[in-house]
C-alpha cells in the first residue's frame, strides 16, 4: 500500500573541526543537504585545537587527529593559507596570525599590503588542505586558486584576506562575491569537492 512506509534518507554526519562560524557557514553551503555538519561544541570539545605544524598539511592533520582522539567522531579539519609569490610564500601557514597572536583580519591585511608596497609581482594563491578521519582512516584533499593582491580593500563579505584577493579571470574580490559565487570557485570549494567525491 502506498504511503505505508516512508523512506528516510540519512544524512552523513561529520564534525568540522573549527570554531570559525564563517567557515562553518561557507562549508555547509558547499556540502549542501547530503551532509550534516556537527559543531565542535556538540562533541563536547571546548578547547582550542592545536596548530603547531609548519605546513598546511601538518596543521590540518593535527587538528583532525586531536578531535578524533578525544571524541571518536568522524571528522575533518582544514587549514588554509594565502601564499604570495613575491614574499616567498608568506603568509602561508601563518596566515591567521600573520600580524600577531591577536589574529586580527584587519591587522593581517594591513601588514600584507605594507610588505607588498614596493613589489611589482602581486600574484598569489589561496590553498586549502583538508584532513578527513573516518573510522580511523586518514585521507587528505587539496584545493587552490590563483589570483592577484590589489592595493585597496574592496567588498564587505567573506573574511580574512578576501577584500584584497581577486581570483584570476574575475574583476571582483572574494569579499565582493556572494557566498554562492565564492563557493563555486574558492580553494575550499575545490578541496571540498574532492572530499565530497571521496565520500560518494
Amino acid at each position: 500500500m502506498r504511503g505505508l512506509f516512508t523512506l528516510k534518507i540519512m544524512k552523513t554526519k561529520l564534525c568540522f573541526a573549527t570554531n570559525n562560524a564563517h567557515k562553518l557557514e561557507e562549508i555547509q553551503a558547499i556540502l549542501g543537504n547530503s551532509f550534516e555538519l556537527i559543531s565542535l561544541a556538540e562533541t563536547g570539545c571546548k578547547e582550542e585545537l592545536p596548530e603547531t605544524g609548519n605546513t598546511l598539511e601538518a596543521n590540518s592533520l593535527q587538528k583532525a587527529q586531536y578531535l578524533y582522539d578525544h571524541s571518536q567522531v568522524n571528522c575533518f579539519a582544514d587549514d588554509s593559507g594565502l601564499e604570495v609569490y613575491a614574499l616567498g610564500g608568506e603568509p602561508g601557514v601563518d596566515s591567521a596570525h600573520y600580524a600577531g597572536p591577536q589574529r586580527s583580519h584587519a591587522d593581517n591585511v594591513n601588514l600584507l599590503l605594507k610588505n607588498l608596497a614596493d613589489k611589482i609581482d602581486r600574484s598569489a594563491q589561496f590553498r586549502t588542505v583538508i584532513t578527513l578521519i573516518q573510522d580511523g582512516e586518514i585521507n587528505q584533499f587539496e584545493g587552490s586558486i590563483k589570483g592577484q593582491i590589489i592595493d585597496e580593500l574592496k567588498g564587505s563579505k567573506g573574511f580574512g584576506y578576501d577584500p584584497v584577493f581577486v581570483p584570476d579571470g574575475y574583476e571582483t574580490t572574494f569579499a565582493e562575491m556572494s557566498l554562492e559565487e565564492k563557493g563555486k570557485i574558492s580553494h575550499r570549494a575545490r578541496a571540498f569537492a574532492k572530499l565530497v567525491k571521496f565520500l560518494g
